[in-house]
């Protein structure tokens, strides 16, 4: 797909993977990149894998009306705790578009929430993280296996999370439309 390798990843892209990508950690995975150095590597969340467990089940100190589904931010470190929200008043957080953050002052969060100043549709959190070392990505995003999407991260609280990966495609249009009607197995189509 050309038109993903002319786009460069940076802070606040979304990557789709590829339909026929193969690895069970990012079949049809949609993913907020939060960090993205060249020198550095980079760091991102998947936005549209869900864990069994709720926010509660990992922290004591939120009301229980703010409970909610904990994602799975990847493959790396299930025991750490991540958020992106749209909070920009929340200090120490990083702006990664127009209305969407990532992380922040977590005492801050949790005063602010017990509150009732934080609406939970205004933040979600995610066990563990995906990563890549220096060049990783961008080597990945050559032999097509994301496709980059820099005008998406502003939608991420407005679309259902569990049909995220096609309705960014469908939003591409062209090509990227008729990805999104690859069937999950083609050798049942």
């Amino acid at each position: 797909m050309a038109e993903s390798k002319a786009i460069k990843p940076q802070n606040g892209s979304i990557l789709i993977s590829e339909p026929y990508l193969g690895d069970p950690n990012f079949e049809r995975s949609v993913i907020l990149l939060c960090s993205h150095k060249e020198d550095e590597g980079s760091f991102g969340l998947v936005l549209n894998r869900a864990s069994n467990l709720q926010l509660s089940d990992v922290l004591d100190v939120f009301d229980e009306d703010f409970d909610m589904v904990l994602g799975i931010g990847g493959p790396v470190q299930y025991n750490t705790l991540h958020y992106i929200h749209r909070l920009p008043e929340l200090p120490q957080a990083v702006k990664l578009s127009d209305q969407l953050y990532w992380g922040g002052d977590f005492e801050t969060l949790r005063t602010m929430i017990d509150a009732g100043l934080v609406h939970k549709d205004d933040i979600k959190f995610f066990l563990g993280y995906s990563g890549w070392t220096p060049g990783q990505l961008q080597e990945e995003i050559d032999k097509n296996v994301w496709i980059v999407n820099n005008n998406a991260a502003n939608k991420l609280f407005t679309l259902d999370t569990e049909t995220l990966w096609r309705s960014i495609l469908r939003e591409m249009g062209g090509k990227f439309k008729v990805l999104s009607n690859y069937p999950d197995d083609p050798r049942l189509n």
